[in-house]
């Protein structure tokens, strides 16, 4: 442990704080689309931002700071998901909706939720940076580490794995259209 921190320590730390502050929102969004849960999307956003702040000395380019933040965000969706929880009985009947008070969400597509939910942890995270976080196919190989050749054969994998498994649902539109021809 450090006692008397660097400059650059402390102007990194004010930088992700920034950061963070400005970008909540779209963290909270990340980890939601992953969890579906809002609780659990605000424990993995606080313990991302904790994480981005005690280790923001080891931060080398500030202008790669949001990048940073956003894949210490990502790794902790991914780590919060791989991880085996103990559900409560009360947990298991919100989940099936069979609560007393159970309202379904508005705007929210459980197809496409559940489609999402069947693609490897990597594929999801490229679909949901592109099509939800409207992140360009350059910024989602930054945040991933990846090639941007790689980036572009697993969303076009992907995209086409998910028509596939929607258009398989009984009664989906694409089904319907099929049958119309």
């Amino acid at each position: 442990m450090r006692f008397f921190p660097e400059k650059r320590d402390w102007t990194n730390r004010k930088l992700i704080e920034e950061i963070i502050l400005k970008k909540y929102n779209q963290y909270y969004r990340l980890a939601y689309s992953y969890v579906h849960n809002e609780a659990d999307a605000g424990d993995i956003v606080q313990n991302g931002a904790y994480k981005a702040l005690r280790n923001g000395h080891t931060l080398k380019y500030t202008e790669y700071a949001e990048t940073w933040v956003y894949r210490i965000m990502l790794n902790e969706c991914l780590r919060y998901v791989k991880q085996a929880r103990l559900l409560s009985y009360e947990a298991i009947q919100e989940e099936n909706g069979m609560e007393a008070g159970y309202q379904e969400d508005d705007y929210v597509n459980i197809d496409l939720q559940r489609a999402l939910d069947t693609l490897p942890d990597k594929d999801k995270a490229i679909v949901i940076l592109k099509y939800f976080e409207d992140k360009t196919l350059e910024e989602i190989s930054e945040i991933l580490g990846e090639n941007i050749n790689t980036v572009k054969s697993r969303l076009y994998r992907s995209m086409k794995k998910l028509r596939s498994v929607l258009s398989d649902r009984p009664g989906s539109d694409m089904q319907n259209q099929e049958a119309r021809r």
